[in-house]
This record gives C-alpha cells, sequence and structure tokens, in this order.
C-alpha cells in the first residue's frame, strides 16, 4: 500500500509550542521573588553621529588620492536608532511570555490525500506509543529552564534564574548550571517541567506556562529586544536605521524569536559535535552562519523532507534520533505539501 501513497499537494500542520511575544520590565535582583513591582522597559529613541566604518570600494578613484580619501572618511555619519536600556537604578532584566502546548500531533491541520494522512497518522501515534514524547519534551523543558530564549541577554549576564509556573506550581531554575550545546536527563523540577509538557504533547492534560527570566547586567546596561526588519525602497533615505520590537512602546521580543530557542533541541544533524543544538528546520538552516546543516544534497538525506518520504512512502524506517527530529518538526508546525 505504502508503494501507491504520493505526497499529498496540500499538507500542514499547526504549532503546538504556542508562545507568545516576551515582554520586558526592570527591577533588582533582590527583589525578583515580587517581580510583579518591576517597571517596564521602553524603548527610546536616540540620534547619533558616527563615523564611516563600511569597507570602502578600492577601485573608486578616490581611494588612491589621499586628500580625497581623508574627506571621504571624516564625513559624519549621523544616525537615528531605536535603544532599550536599564535605568540606574535597576540592575536586572526580566522577560516575561506564556506557553500552551498542544496535543494531538496526528491530525494535521490541512491534508488533501486521506490514504496519505491515515499512513502518517499510523507512524505518528506508534512514535507517541513507543517514547511518549520524552525525549523531546526533557529538551524543549531544558531550553525554558537554561533561558536559552534571552539570546543576546543572555550573555554575560551576572547571574540568570527562570521561574515558570503551571497551576498553583512555581519552579526556579539557576540557568547558568545548564549546558547550552547537550541535553542530559532531568532530575528534581526540570523532571516535574517536562512531564507536564509531555502531557500536553500527548493530550492527557492542558499545559499553559508562565515564564518569568531575570538577568542580572548592571545598572544602565542596555537590553536587546527584537529588531524589527524594516523594508525600504531602495531610494529611501530615511534616517532611521534601528526599529526595536515594542509593545505600547514597551521593548518585546518577536514570539517566532522566542520559538526558535524553545526549539533549539536538534543535536541529530551532522555537524551537532562541531555546533551543538540547532533549531528544528527543514534544512537545518540556520542563518546568522549562512549555513544549512541538513543540505538535501548531502549522501546522508537527512533533511526533513527526503526523511519523511522514506518513511511515509517507501516504508524505511529511520533512527529513533532521526524519529524525533522528524516529530519535532511536525511540533513546529508549518506546511508540507508537495512542490509545485
Amino acid at each position: 500500500m505504502s508503494e501507491k501513497l504520493k505526497t499529498p499537494s496540500v499538507l500542514a500542520f499547526e504549532a503546538k509550542l504556542s508562545n507568545s511575544d516576551a515582554i520586558m520590565a526592570s527591577g533588582n535582583w533582590e527583589e525578583r521573588a515580587n517581580s510583579n513591582s518591576f517597571l517596564p522597559v521602553f524603548i527610546k529613541e536616540k540620534a547619533v553621529r558616527g563615523t564611516i566604518s563600511n569597507r570602502l570600494n578600492n577601485k573608486d578613484p578616490k581611494f588612491n588620492d589621499p586628500a580625497k580619501l581623508d574627506a571621504e572618511v571624516a564625513k559624519p555619519n549621523p544616525q537615528t536608532v531605536d535603544n532599550a536600556s536599564l535605568p540606574f537604578e535597576h540592575d536586572t532584566l526580566k522577560v516575561s511570555f506564556t506557553l500552551r502546548v498542544i496535543g494531538d500531533l496526528a491530525t494535521p491541520s490541512t491534508c488533501n490525500d486521506p490514504a496519505y494522512q491515515q499512513a502518517l497518522a499510523n507512524l505518528i501515534n506508534g512514535y507517541a506509543e513507543q517514547t511518549q514524547f520524552t525525549e523531546l519534551a526533557n529538551r524543549y523543558a531544558a531550553n525554558i529552564a537554561n533561558g536559552r530564549f534571552l539570546w543576546r541577554n543572555r550573555v554575560g549576564a551576572e547571574a540568570i534564574e527562570v521561574q515558570v509556573t503551571h497551576g498553583n506550581e512555581l519552579w526556579v531554575f539557576d540557568s547558568q548550571q545548564f549546558d547550552l550545546r547537550s541535553f542530559a536527563e532531568p532530575t528534581g523540577d526540570l523532571a516535574k517541567l517536562a512531564q507536564v509538557i509531555k502531557q500536553g504533547l500527548t493530550g492527557e492534560s492542558f499545559a499553559l506556562l508562565k515564564v518569568n527570566a531575570f538577568a542580572k547586567l548592571g545598572p544602565g546596561q542596555a537590553v536587546y529586544p527584537s529588531q524589527e526588519l524594516v523594508m525600504k525602497e531602495k531610494n529611501d533615505k530615511s534616517a532611521k536605521s534601528k526599529f526595536l520590537y515594542q509593545l505600547n512602546g514597551i521593548a518585546a521580543m518577536h514570539s517566532q524569536k522566542i520559538g526558535n530557542a524553545l526549539r533549539s533541541i536538534d543535536t541529530w544533524h551532522p555537524s551537532a559535535s562541531e555546533v551543538g543544538a540547532i533549531a528544528v528546520e527543514p534544512y537545518g538552516s540556520v542563518t546568522n552562519r549562512g549555513k544549512a546543516y541538513r543540505h538535501p544534497t548531502d549522501s546522508g538525506k537527512l533533511d526533513f523532507y527526503s526523511l519523511i518520504d522514506s518513511w511515509v512512502l517507501k516504508g524505511k524506517t529511520p533512527p529513533l534520533e532521526q524519529q524525533h527530529y522528524i516529530m519535532a518538526m511536525f511540533i513546529r508546525g508549518g506546511v508540507f505539501g508537495e512542490a509545485g
């Protein structure tokens, strides 16, 4: 029967880790137990007079004329930019978001081929029965506890603490005790957090987590919300060169950026020993490195589409670690139908 199956033209999955945007606030480290008193971090605009620092074109006639070159590089470079920082009376950044974990992974949001949908559901249900999503839940839990979602705000912090609330439960983690490159078997409160995520993925119970992360950076230190991608026309001479994401003027981080950190669990790609965990993506793409770590032309054929086609259409069961990756892709969500 599997030989008669073909990839449907329409196949889509909704994300099963549904996280909100993250909002930023400031306060003092000693007050984090009562963080409701923390104050919002507001985006402010400032104008700066910078210098020309870009690489010059050595084919330009000015490049070989010292006087003209001096005049060129001495030109001021005025810029208007968004800025966010802690006030001088506060030393700690608070980043808050919510996360809902959704079950029923075996049912796509859209599929126009019932036979393929049934075959895929059988594989997903078989995986769920075999693993109970334990490995994936453990890794998602670790990425909450380790504060990976703080991104640049995590670098160089004196101390980092993550508080997770689920119902009446409160779990507190020292994020600097975790290794960002690998995942260990969870114990204690981390195991309890992983259990809640697992039950959400299996559909056993409703799972809504409230996450507050605290990074002790120092009074007046810069913080890093998401930066907006502004598509300018070629001849647009607008002075403002950096726009930071804000919600009603308050510094914030995109839900996509938080989600990327939470799903950075893929240590099953070929270069894991060199680069560690990357976000779960169809081709293992890491845009800031300009590299795809699961390239479809590689001999191993470890990109998502090659793996799932081989499993569903050809009946070739991938190794368990690649099954983890495939299921994490469905949890990520997306449109996976036939090209064209």
